[in-house]
């Protein structure tokens, strides 16, 4: 399992994605009102950027993985601008790399409640324990791992992925070490690893 994790690690780290001039034109997107055309993303904005200043303090960034087919993230995300504080995330992505961000900045969906994985088992979770919750991390959630529930994100989530991440960390200064995998601050699924693929890319990807 770990040296499949690891491939797939090492294979992501060649995926070729559009990326910015430079740290200064993606720091001026990340850090914009409305709804901005970012590069290399296809965004639907079903609710716009604020003034980030009056954003929920996100101090962590969380990723999930739905059970739901190929799709099912446009209902997820339509679903979840209707009842923003339903059990759910901010930003959803389809398996075509669509980005949907779902729901306003000020408000809290239900996600990542317990932070209760305390064995250590993926992380160090003493910083984790109680600590990560849903009223300070924003949620991302990859749909697609239908009906297998192991089965990893598509090349196109993986190069979303790359500059999604990179935008949510400049725009709410989030550092890297806290881009968690659900599992790896809460009790899941036992059958897989939620998250834990993409979150390792993502530290990966910024050191």
């Amino acid at each position: 399992m770990i040296s499949r994790l690891l491939a797939a690690v090492l294979a992501a780290l060649f995926l070729i994605v559009p990326a910015f001039a430079d740290d200064a034109d993606l720091a001026k997107l990340a850090r914009a009102s409305g709804t901005p055309e970012i590069p290399g993303l296809k965004m639907v904005w079903l609710a716009p950027w604020g003034d980030v200043g009056s954003a929920n303090p996100w101090r962590n960034i969380i990723v999930h993985q739905t059970e739901g087919p190929a799709g099912s993230a446009r209902g997820g995300a339509q679903a979840q601008a209707k009842n923003p504080t339903r059990r759910g995330v901010t930003v959803w992505v389809e398996t075509d790399g669509t980005v949907y961000w779902a729901v306003a900045e000020n408000l809290v969906p239900t996600h990542g409640d317990g932070a209760n994985r305390n064995d250590n088992k993926y992380i160090d979770n003493r910083s984790t324990y109680r600590q990560v919750v849903r009223d300070n991390s924003i949620g991302v959630e990859f749909a697609g791992n239908f009906p297998d529930v192991a089965s990893g994100p598509t090349d196109a989530q993986v190069a979303a992925w790359k500059i999604l991440v990179k935008v949510l960390r400049t725009r709410y200064s989030i550092p890297l070490d806290r881009v968690y995998a659900h599992n790896w601050i809460d009790y899941k699924d036992a059958r897989y690893c939620e998250g834990c693929w993409l979150a390792t890319l993502a530290r990966v990807w910024g050191e």
